[in-house]
């Protein structure tokens, strides 16, 4: 009988190991991306078969933005910086102009010099059209993204998104207020220990 209970306790421990291997963010949205590859900052392409291996943070903004966009691009970057201080690496940022016939790679690299974020990890997409990123947003992170026409501010979602090494959107989280840097970070390195 201890002999079967014994065996009984390793296997236990050894189910519980083989569990915590593999934890993953709590109610993953495990959606999959479609292949992309647009303009950067830097008037270069970049794209999924680039962030290949990468877990990486990404959100919709424009620059001519007047509400949610100037809080989100702060938050952005103050995420990065937190990022960097945890010391975590392979991590990218990216960010979705849902603007594309205003937001230029100048643009957008003066846009995000105003908030320090740092280039080298962060990549602000453009060079597609305005429905091209209505149609990329909605089938890829499920984000409603309108251009009125009485207007030159466009409605887009606000959240920020936690991507993993295979282009599988995890996570979305609040981008403009009470934005939960400490579990975006914990899920990161969940991701990052898949």
């Amino acid at each position: 009988m201890h002999q079967k209970k014994k065996l009984l306790l390793v296997f236990v421990l050894f189910i519980l190991l083989l569990s915590a291997c593999n934890k993953d963010v709590k109610d993953p949205l495990n959606y999959k991306l479609n292949s992309f590859s647009y303009m950067d900052q830097n008037e270069e392409k970049y794209g999924l078969t680039d962030l290949k291996g990468k877990v990486w943070i990404a959100d919709f903004i424009f620059t001519s933005c007047e509400t949610v966009c100037p809080p989100m691009t702060a938050h952005m970057s103050k995420l990065q910086q937190e990022v960097k201080k945890k010391g975590l690496k392979n991590v990218e940022f990216i960010s979705f102009s849902v603007d594309p016939q205003k937001d230029s790679p100048q643009a957008l690299k003066a846009y995000v010099n105003k908030f320090n974020g740092d280039l080298s990890n962060w990549h602000l997409l453009t060079g597609y059209t305005q429905k091209e990123i209505k149609s990329f947003a909605m089938k890829n992170f499920k984000v409603f993204v309108q251009k009125p026409k009485d207007t030159d501010q466009i409605i887009h979602g606000t959240s920020f998104f936690l991507i993993n090494q295979e282009g599988i959107v995890k996570k979305n989280y609040n981008g403009v207020s009470d934005v939960p840097y400490t579990q975006i970070i914990e899920d990161i390195k969940i991701v990052q220990d898949n």
